[in-house]
C-alpha cells in the first residue's frame, strides 16, 4: 500500500495495536526488573512491598548486601569489561583487515573465505564453546607431553574465553565494515596519491574518517554482545567468573533483588554507550 493514501479505520487501529504490543513485548519485562530493583522485599518478583534502595547501597541492621558492597558481584563485572574491551579490540582490528582483504583484493577463493566467515553466526555458541574447549585442550595437552612446554592460555580461563568470543564476534564486525567499506570511491584515494600523499596518510585522513561510523558501531555491538555472551562463555569460563556465569550460579542459589539491581545497572550503562555512540557518529560541524 502506498503510504500517502488514506487508510481505513480498522487498519490504523490494527497498526497502532501491533505497535503498542510489540513495544510491550520488549520494554515491559525491562520496566518489571526496573521497579522491582527498589522493591522492599527479600525476592525480586511481585507483591511490591515498598521502596527501598538496599539492594543498591546494602543495609547492615537487615543484613542485605547491595550491589555496591558486594565484592564478588562488582568483580565479575570489572571481568566481564576486560573480556569485552579485549574482544572488541581485537575483533574490529580483525574485522577491518577482514574487510579490506575482501574488498580491495581479488585471490583464488575468495567467495569461499567469504562463506566461511558466516559459518560461526550459525553454530550454536554452545557447540562453538565446546569445540573451542576441546580444540584448544588437545593442543595444551600435546605441548605439554612433548614440547614441555605449559600453554595455559589454552586452558579454561579469561585467554580461552577471549578466543571464544572473538571467534563469532569478529565476524558481524567484518559484515559492518564490509558494509561500509564497499560503499567507498576509491578515486578519492587515487586522486590522494596522485598529489604525492602516501599510503599510510591517506588511510589516515581519508579512509580512517570515512569508517569512523562504521568502526565506532561495530566496536559498540562487540563489546555488548561480548558482555551478554552465556553459552560460549560457561564453556570455557575458568576461575573468575563473568557477570553472565556468576549471575547464573545464583539464580540456582536464590535470586535476590540484587540481580535486579544489576540489570538496571547495566540497562543503564548501555543507554549511555548507545548515546556516545550516537554522539560519535554524528557529523561535526
Amino acid at each position: 500500500m502506498i503510504p500517502s493514501l488514506p487508510r481505513p479505520a480498522w487498519l490504523r487501529g490494527a497498526t497502532a495495536l501491533y505497535v503498542a504490543a510489540f513495544l510491550a513485548f520488549l520494554f515491559l519485562p525491562l520496566v518489571i526488573v526496573s521497579v522491582f530493583a527498589f522493591n522492599n522485599a527479600p525476592y525480586p518478583a511481585p507483591p511490591w512491598q515498598g521502596f527501598t534502595l538496599d539492594w543498591f547501597f546494602g543495609n547492615d541492621a537487615s543484613g542485605r548486601v547491595g550491589l555496591f558492597q558486594d565484592g564478588e558481584l562488582l568483580g565479575s563485572i570489572w571481568t566481564s569489561c576486560v573480556v569485552a574491551v579485549w574482544v572488541t579490540l581485537l575483533s574490529v582490528l580483525a574485522g577491518f583487515a577482514n574487510a579490506l582483504l575482501i574488498e580491495r583484493c581479488e585471490f583464488r577463493g575468495k567467495q569461499a573465505l567469504s562463506v566461511m566467515m558466516l559459518v560461526p553466526l550459525v553454530i550454536p555458541g554452545v557447540i562453538l564453546g565446546i569445540s573451542i574447549l576441546s580444540f584448544a585442550s588437545q593442543i595444551a595437552q600435546f605441548a605439554q607431553d612433548h614440547l614441555h612446554l605449559d600453554l595455559r592460555m589454552l586452558r579454561p580461563g579469561l585467554p580461552l574465553v577471549v578466543l571464544g568470543q572473538f571467534s563469532y564476534i569478529a565476524t558481524i564486525a567484518t559484515l559492518t565494515l564490509r558494509a561500509r567499506l564497499s560503499r567507498f570511491d576509491r578515486t578519492l584515494e587515487e586522486a590522494a596519491q596522485n598529489l604525492g600523499a602516501s599510503r599510510a596518510a591517506v588511510l589516515r585522513t581519508i579512509l580512517l574518517p570515512y569508517m569512523r561510523p562504521a568502526l565506532i558501531g561495530s566496536a559498540a555491538i562487540a563489546f555488548l554482545m561480548s558482555f551478554a555472551d552465556f553459552n560460549t562463555t560457561l564453556m570455557l569460563v575458568g576461575g573468575r567468573a563473568p557477570l553472565t556465569v556468576l549471575m547464573y550460579g545464583r539464580m540456582h542459589e536464590g535470586a535476590t533483588p540484587v540481580l535486579n539491581a544489576v540489570s538496571l545497572f547495566l540497562m543503564i550503562g548501555s543507554a549511555l554507550l548507545a548515546l556516545a555512540m550516537l554522539r560519535g557518529r554524528a557529523p561535526r560541524r
